[in-house]
């Protein structure tokens, strides 16, 4: 996989998606408390401090699923902010617990803006690669669009 910033890109993809399901108080709500879907708060925090990142010592991803000391910061504006409530709720609560703490707030406003400078800094990184020249697929070259129907060559 190609991406300017990141030596792990593929990891990346995880790190992104759980961000803004923090940020989402919308889908907490919809998708972590039901029942019969994948994702919950535990799946979200095994991919942010666990398996692709360290949101309580976020320094070490810096240009491996984290591209900017921007975002290094913000990770560990998140991992303090969720390091809190998990603090106040027990590390055992129940998600519900998880959202009706007071402090949750702090972690959903922390992963907006966390959310909002990945999101960001993924699509100029998207730019540098339209800029070299990478198309997608891999190895094509852009379609030249379909002359419209009853025009002619010159």
């Amino acid at each position: 996989m190609i991406d300017h910033g990141v030596a792990l890109p593929s990891y990346r993809l995880h790190v992104v998606p759980a961000v803004v399901a923090l940020a989402s108080p919308a889908w907490q709500r919809d998708v972590w408390l039901d029942p019969d879907q994948h994702e919950d708060l535990d799946h979200v925090v095994h991919v942010l401090f666990d398996d692709f990142c360290n949101a309580d010592d976020p320094q070490p991803w810096l240009g491996q699923s984290l591209r900017t000391e921007q975002e290094v910061e913000l990770m560990a504006r998140l991992g303090t902010a969720y390091g809190a409530v998990q603090d106040a709720v027990g590390a055992d609560a129940r998600d519900e617990e998880y959202l009706a703490a007071p402090g949750w707030a702090a972690v959903v406003t922390a992963a907006a803006g966390l959310a909002q400078v990945l999101v960001a800094n993924d699509h100029v990184a998207l730019s540098k690669l339209h800029e070299a020249g990478y198309r997608w697929p891999l190895d094509t070259e852009p379609s030249s669009p379909e002359p419209e129907e009853g025009a002619t060559d010159p």
